[in-house]
């Protein structure tokens, strides 16, 4: 297990829309592309092997590339090599951070100056949501998985702890980027989960005001 003193100062980014790490959970990645595939090589010959997820600003076309200030850093934990040279990696969430400014220097891929303060609770084990009623979000889970044309194994949802179901759902539902960095930056489990419901609501609510998703 990490501990503050075993984060860097400096990290790459990997700036990808719609992909949400949290800490504890993981995430498969497919990397392909030559400046990210680089980008994997450096983070392996590093003793901490973190690469750390964010989400770009949503912004016109020709505006730039700005990126949110907050994204969580995920450890490669696993990853296996194609016969063309790609490769298939999970990243293993290990805390989340704050963007101080752009690291400089040549590099093909983004590196950021970070501070991981704020966020010690990312470093500790599981947390746990005694306000979750099951009996009340069970059934709401289900009409928007009905309504999103989703399936899940309920068996495993309903045997979940607290955090793996909270923060799989966010991270697995087809929020927009928006959607998504707001459940990234809920503050503990217990603001991801009413910050889940909203959404779920929120797209149950969706389309025009005459009718309403049950």
């Amino acid at each position: 297990m990490f501990s503050a003193a075993d984060l860097p100062d400096t990290i790459p980014v990997f700036p990808l829309p719609g992909a949400l790490l949290l800490p504890r959970a993981r995430l498969p990645l497919h990397i392909f592309e030559p400046r990210y595939l680089a980008m994997l090589d450096d983070a392996l010959k590093t003793p901490h092997r973190l690469i750390g997820m964010i989400q770009p600003v949503a912004a016109p076309a020709g505006a730039g590339k700005a990126l949110h200030a907050i994204g969580c850093a995920g450890r490669v934990t696993a990853f296996s090599e194609t016969e063309d040279g790609r490769y298939m990696i999970t990243l293993t969430g290990i805390s989340r951070y704050r963007i101080l400014n752009e690291a400089t220097g040549f590099s093909p891929y983004r590196k950021a100056d970070v501070s991981w303060g704020g966020f010690g609770r990312d470093l500790g084990g599981p947390e746990c949501d005694a306000g979750l009623d099951r009996r009340t979000f069970l059934p709401l889970l289900s009409r928007y998985f009905e309504a999103m044309e989703l399936s899940t194994d309920w068996d495993s949802l309903k045997e979940a702890e607290d955090e793996l179901l909270i923060n799989s759902l966010s991270m697995l539902c087809p929020f927009e980027s928006e959607e998504r960095q707001a459940l990234l930056e809920a503050p503990s489990l217990v603001t991801r989960r009413e910050t889940l419901v909203t959404l779920l609501e929120f797209a149950l609510r969706g389309g025009n005001s005459e009718e309403t998703m049950q």
